[in-house]
């Protein structure tokens, strides 16, 4: 079954791009779908990670934040 992860991030924001491009590339070694929500689109989402973004969420459970581990979110696809 394939896993859902959910980047929590926003505009002009590097470290996201980052995490962005790192999901991408594991999307080449496995099988995931991703979604990128931003934090602005919803106070809720503002008040709860305006500091911690970007935030990858998987199957629900918070795994990483700010500077995302590759390996890490590889150790968690798997």
């Amino acid at each position: 079954m394939s896993k859902s992860v959910i980047l929590y991030s926003k505009a002009t924001c590097p470290l996201c791009d980052e995490a962005a491009h790192l999901l991408e590339e594991l999307q080449n070694e496995m099988s995931f779908s991703f979604q990128t929500i931003d934090i602005y689109s919803d106070e809720e989402l503002l008040e709860k990670f305006m500091l911690m973004i970007p935030v990858v969420e998987i199957d629900g459970d918070i795994i990483d934040y700010g500077r995302i581990s590759k390996k890490t979110l590889r150790k968690r696809l798997l």
